[in-house]
């Protein structure tokens, strides 16, 4: 259980500094000032911490299974972040992908 709490959070680390992204840059364009302003420092932190996360678990979790928790909940994460703060809807079919994707990652989680 302490594997999926801390994919989970180490994901929404990820997920949270590219939707940090998504707001600045697309806002802003991909230019200098946008790199040299206070967001991208926040950002490259949260990905930095998520990182450590990510090592934290290699070290005990098989590669095959943390690569796919960790993409299961990245689907998962940006969907629903995608939704709730930029508006962004997706078709019916989509929804039903993401939801085999959570079986999925429910299935990988169980040991």
């Amino acid at each position: 259980m302490n594997v999926i709490v801390l994919v989970l959070l180490t994901q929404a680390l990820y997920t949270s500094a590219d939707l940090l992204a998504r707001h600045f840059m697309g806002a802003n364009g991909f230019t200098l000032s946008n790199f040299l302003s206070p967001w991208f420092v926040i950002y490259f932190a949260l990905r930095t911490v998520a990182m450590f996360g990510q090592l934290y678990l290699l070290t005990f979790v098989e590669l095959g299974r943390n690569a796919s928790l960790f993409a299961l909940a990245s689907i998962m994460l940006a969907n629903l972040l995608g939704y709730l703060f930029l508006g962004e809807v997706l078709t019916s079919t989509q929804y039903v992908g993401i939801m085999l994707a959570v079986v999925a990652f429910i299935v990988l989680a169980l040991k």
